[in-house]
C-alpha cells in the first residue's frame, strides 16, 4: 500500500516538477531529481539547501551523499524512502556532479 501511495505521489509531482525546476542543474532535471527535490523548499524529499547546511563542512559528506544517491535510503528526513539511482542509468560522474552542486549550496 506505501509503494502505491509513494508511486501516485512521485507521478504527481513528476507533473509540477518542471514548475519548481527554477535554478536546477540540467542534470537533475534529466534524472527526474526534480519530481520530488527543489533547491529551497521541501517536496517529497528535502530542499536541497537544507541537505547542504546539514553536511557542510563534515568530512565524508560527499561520499556518504554519493551513496545515498545510488544505492537510495529513508528516515533521515521522513518516512519516504528514496529511490536508489543507479538502477535508472545514472553514472557515478552525474551522481557526483549532483552532490557537489548540492553541497555548495550552504556556501
Amino acid at each position: 500500500m506505501k509503494s502505491i501511495i509513494f508511486s501516485l505521489a512521485l507521478a504527481g509531482l513528476m507533473v509540477s516538477g518542471g514548475a519548481m525546476a527554477t535554478g536546477m542543474p540540467d542534470l537533475a532535471k534529466s534524472h527526474g531529481c526534480t519530481a520530488c527535490h527543489s533547491i529551497d523548499r521541501k517536496i517529497v524529499g528535502p530542499a536541497w539547501m537544507d541537505v547542504s547546511k546539514k553536511y557542510k563542512g563534515k568530512a565524508g559528506a560527499e561520499a556518504k551523499l554519493i551513496a545515498k544517491v545510488s544505492k537510495g535510503g529513508g528516515g533521515v528526513w521522513g518516512h519516504v524512502p528514496m529511490p536508489p539511482m543507479d538502477p535508472s542509468g545514472a553514472k557515478k560522474a552525474d551522481i557526483k556532479k549532483l552532490v557537489d552542486f548540492i553541497l555548495a549550496l550552504a556556501k
